[in-house]
Order: C-alpha cells, then sequence, then structure tokens
C-alpha cells in the first residue's frame, strides 16, 4: 500500500489497533459476564435491585448490558462486567417468603425513658398500613450517643414495589406520634436543650398554605 512504510501511518495503525484491541476487550469481558449471571441466577426479569448505588427494577438483560428502571422512571443501562464485578442487592427474592425489613432511625434524649420510645416506635410501624404484623415490628437501640439514644425501628413488608410508600408513611407516623406525645426528635443535629420541647401541637397539624389563606 502506497505510503505503507511511512512513520504516520505506521503510527496510526498502531493507535488503531490499541483501539480495537480495548475494544474487543470490553466487548468480550461483557459478554462473559452476560453468560456468567444468567447461570448465576441473581436476579430476574421484574425484581427490584441495588448495583453499588444505582437502583431500579430490572427491565432486560443482555448479553452486553443490563437495563433497569428506577422508581423515578429513569433507564438505568449498566454494562455486564460492571454487573458481575459488582456487589448486588435484591430486594424481591425473599420478600414474598421471608418479607423484606424496612427500618428507619431516630435519635431521642436520655430524659425520655427507652421502653416508652420504643413503644412508640412500634405503634409507628402498627400504623403503617402494609408492614406485616407478623413478624412483628422490632426495635434496636444502635448508640449511646453523647446527647441522644439512637433507636432503629424494623418492620416487614412483602411488597417491595411500595418500599418508598412505606417509608414515607412510617415516617409521617413517627412525626406524628412523638407530637402527640411532646417528645422532641433531637436527630440530625443537636445543639441544646430549648425551654420547651419543639413539637408541632396537634391544632396545627392542618394549616393550610399560606397562598390558601382567605381574608376577610
Amino acid at each position: 500500500m502506497p505510503g505503507s512504510s511511512s512513520g504516520a501511518f505506521q503510527g496510526i495503525s498502531v493507535f488503531l489497533g490499541v483501539l480495537f484491541s480495548l475494544g474487543s476487550s470490553s466487548f468480550i469481558s461483557n459478554v462473559v459476564a452476560g453468560y456468567s449471571m444468567t447461570y448465576r441466577r441473581a436476579f430476574k426479569k421484574g425484581d427490584r435491585i441495588q448495583v453499588n448505588d444505582m437502583n431500579g427494577y430490572v427491565e432486560e438483560q443482555s448479553l452486553m448490558v443490563t437495563r433497569l428502571r428506577s422508581v423515578k422512571n429513569e433507564e438505568i443501562v449498566i454494562p455486564n462486567s460492571i454487573m458481575l464485578s459488582s456487589s448486588l442487592t435484591n430486594f424481591s427474592v425473599r420478600a414474598k417468603t421471608m418479607g423484606l425489613i424496612i427500618h428507619t432511625t431516630v435519635g431521642i434524649g436520655y430524659e425520655t425513658p427507652w421502653r416508652q420510645v420504643e413503644a412508640m416506635l412500634k405503634e409507628a410501624a402498627d400504623r403503617t398500613e402494609g408492614l406485616l404484623k407478623d413478624p412483628p415490628p422490632f426495635v434496636l437501640q444502635k448508640e449511646l450517643g453523647d446527647f441522644a439514644i439512637v433507636y432503629e425501628i424494623n418492620a416487614y413488608c412483602n411488597d417491595v414495589n411500595k418500599m418508598y410508600l412505606y417509608y414515607n408513611a412510617l415516617h409521617q407516623n413517627i412525626l406524628d406520634l412523638f407530637n402527640e406525645n411532646n417528645i422532641q426528635i433531637m436527630t440530625p443535629a443537636y445543639e441544646g436543650d430549648p425551654d420547651t420541647p419543639k413539637v408541632v401541637p396537634k391544632e396545627q397539624w392542618n394549616t393550610p398554605l399560606a397562598g390558601d389563606q382567605k381574608s376577610n
């Protein structure tokens, strides 16, 4: 080929060869990973999974990539080589048979009896529609902090499709119960004891938005 002996031609040839090798290596690694995951059976279409910080429902698994749909209806495309080399959490696989535990934490001051706090957290879980009564919810004391005890409420559900709705309702019920009992939640930060607990009185729970108030 004319000009094939020139330095420029040889440099371009080497460059293209490197690109081809890298492309082939990536292609092969993704295909091998795709076959490997097929036999691994870590998930199936429709499962709710998390890969690193990516969370969604499995829409498709091909030889090259796995496609997820996030809870906000975003499409997430993950190369199979990353899928195979990353830690993977499957929320669906045991939810129907053993239940999936959802959990959240609150920090409560030492002046509030721990038995009362645990009772309120369990009641908040009982009030949350969709969470299972059997097995019953349970509370762990996760940390004895400088100014507050960190409690974790754990409750079972068997519908991962509604997991975020359960979290939202559970948080609402926790806020209501602690306000009802005039107990201040100390997290996420604490600076000092106020003269009175910082709670929202029940008569103010349904205060309308400023724009919705009609002048007389």
